[in-house]
């Protein structure tokens, strides 16, 4: 991806280049004498965007790195190497501009490199970035109540009148549908259902008014009965707060639903991005076809229809990266060159990318730097 690229668009609220994040593994003594040190490519050069009001997905294998990135879009992870650009509200650019942080110019006003931000400028940043954590059960602290926990937010960030306190932690339950609100003010967490806990979680993201919202994996830990509810509750706070989502999940029924546009990533990278319907109709990267095949479908007779996925192997050590195309080792259709040549991204649709060789000879299709 190169800067021009951003520069003249004004849809973009956040744009992901070169993003790397390795973690260094603890060593053995010889491998201290021998000053060797290992690490594991959690992301490994990511480029992504996301644009403003739309859901964006991350979809992919437990290990990939969809959590990692998301936790580095918040800020919770530094980069390895990279910048995430970042288009602040008008209030949050003014500090940042104060404090100095990089930015680059573009058609909607500057973007910020927001990879590296500190003291007041970040504190700033998580009134407007926030994230909804997978487990409702662990994300909550078992020694607050749901009124302490919705108002800790608030005290962090100044508002200093109680009563002005309570009135948003109500109108947050209310927005989260735990009405009547004054029966869940003096509850504890364990008081609740797993339902009920991550409707509290979305509410403490959302008390702030943020612009962007990360939801990691926010109904994979919640019965099947209850997962539609708080799905049409996201879209609905989306549309009524004007929100902006990264959606990470597993699963691609609820992509589905949810999702405007889906990145699968694959071993710390993203190999194939595009429109939800795009991706799901017409999969051009074997490992999508793979993830897609692997979906259970009804036949006629209420069965569930068993079908040979189109993949082998386990995937690959973190620490230890294939060479050339990352997939090729599980792929059924790797050719020499998949073993010795990363593949670039090629444009095989509309806003449809795919990383991968056997794409090179789509019709009008050519290399993107996506």
């Amino acid at each position: 991806m190169k800067i021009e690229e951003i520069s003249g668009r004004d849809d973009v609220i956040l744009a992901g280049m070169g993003i790397k994040m390795y973690f260094s593994l603890a060593r053995s003594i010889t491998e201290i004498l021998a000053r060797r040190s290992r690490v594991v490519k959690a992301v490994d050069g990511v480029n992504v965007l996301i644009e403003r009001g739309k859901v964006t997905c991350l979809v992919g294998e437990s290990g990939c790195g969809k959590t990692t990135l998301g936790k580095l879009i918040v800020g919770l992870y530094r980069p390895t190497e990279g910048s995430i650009y970042y288009r602040p509200s008008e209030e949050l650019s003014k500090i940042l501009l104060e404090e100095g942080v990089s930015y680059i110019e573009s058609k909607g006003g500057p973007m910020f490199d927001i990879s590296r931000v500190r003291g007041r400028a970040l504190k700033m940043l998580r009134r407007e970035i926030q994230i909804v954590f997978q487990d409702p059960y662990g994300s909550l602290n078992p020694r607050m109540t749901i009124k302490d926990i919705l108002e800790e937010p608030l005290i962090i960030h100044g508002y200093k009148d109680e009563r002005e306190r309570l009135e948003m932690v109500i109108k947050a339950l209310e927005d989260v549908k735990l009405t009547p609100p004054e029966e869940f003010l003096n509850r504890y967490p364990f008081q609740l259902s797993g339902g009920q806990r991550q409707r509290v979680n979305i509410a403490r993201a959302i008390i702030l008014g943020p612009r962007l919202v990360v939801a990691d994996e926010p109904v994979s830990m919640l019965d099947v009965s209850i997962r539609a509810e708080i799905l049409k509750l996201m879209l609905d706070l989306k549309e009524q707060k004007n929100l902006t989502y990264v959606f990470i999940t597993h699963d691609l029924a609820v992509a589905n639903i949810i999702c405007d546009y889906i990145n699968v990533m694959y071993l710390g990278r993203i190999v194939e991005h595009g429109p939800t319907d795009e991706i799901l109709l017409r999969p051009k990267h074997p490992y999508t076809q793979a993830l897609i095949a692997a979906v259970p479908t009804p036949d006629p007779k209420g069965r569930w229809r068993i079908k040979e996925v189109p993949i082998i192997g386990e995937v690959p050590n973190a620490i230890s990266i294939p060479p050339g195309c990352r997939f090729h080792p599980r792929c059924l259709y790797a050719m020499n060159i998949c073993k010795s040549e990363d593949p670039p991204f090629f444009g095989v649709g509309p806003k449809h990318y795919s990383a991968c060789w056997l794409n090179r000879e789509e019709v009008g299709s050519s290399p993107k730097t996506l």
